[in-house]
């Protein structure tokens, strides 16, 4: 077995997180607990590490000799500016907290845009290369949520008929949320069973 101490550590500390959260034992329970805030400090490390990199990385691009990517001051002089004000009012100050929203809105709007245009590449990509009932099938729903998520049939929910179709339509991006989730938590249960049971080893290197 590659890395068996690291194997070992690992199968034992899942193991008992999860005996912890099914087995209300005291002493589970406080080693469920002080791994967990193990894992969190470890995160937060790896988080540090990670910005550190990041900001070195720029760092290195701002003073090369050749080719100086002139954005990577902008970078650093707005991570600078922030991590000041944060450490001076708070994370949890107004002023920060308005900051922070008037700059990642339009950055989450940007990205959006971006997002949406992406989309329509890949749906067209998909027509050109893929002409069959599924690439039909995603045009036409995606037509038809286009149309209910801009409002332009907000006029008809009065109509009973229109009414009761409209909301078991609605439903159905609610449905497709709840599908991915649970993709989503299947996926994270396999993986963890997998580490679990030794079968994967990311920890080994």
């Amino acid at each position: 077995m590659r890395a068996p101490l690291s194997t070992t550590i690992a199968i034992g500390a899942g193991i008992l997180t999860l005996l912890g959260f099914f087995i209300s034992v005291e002493a589970l329970t406080s080693v469920r607990s002080l791994l967990i805030e193990w894992a969190v400090l470890l995160a937060g490390v790896a988080g540090l590490v990670a910005i550190a990199h990041l900001l070195s990385v720029h760092w290195r691009k701002m003073t090369a000799s050749r080719n100086r990517n002139v954005t990577s001051a902008f970078l650093l002089i707005a991570f600078g500016i922030t991590f000041a004000a944060g450490m001076v009012l708070k994370p949890g100050h107004p002023t920060i907290q308005k900051v922070v929203t008037h700059i990642q809105v339009p950055i989450e709007a940007s990205l959006m845009g971006v997002l949406a245009i992406s989309l329509t590449v890949a749906a067209i990509r998909l027509f050109q290369r893929r002409g069959g009932w599924m690439s039909v099938l995603f045009a036409v729903s995606a037509f038809v949520f286009l149309i209910l998520g801009s409002g332009f049939l907000s006029s008809a929910a009065n109509i009973p008929v229109l009414k009761d179709i409209l909301a078991a339509v609605n439903t159905l991006p609610v449905a497709g949320a709840r599908g991915i989730l649970i993709g989503v938590a299947l996926g994270s249960l396999t993986t963890g069973l997998r580490v679990l049971l030794g079968t994967d080893r990311p920890y080994s290197g």
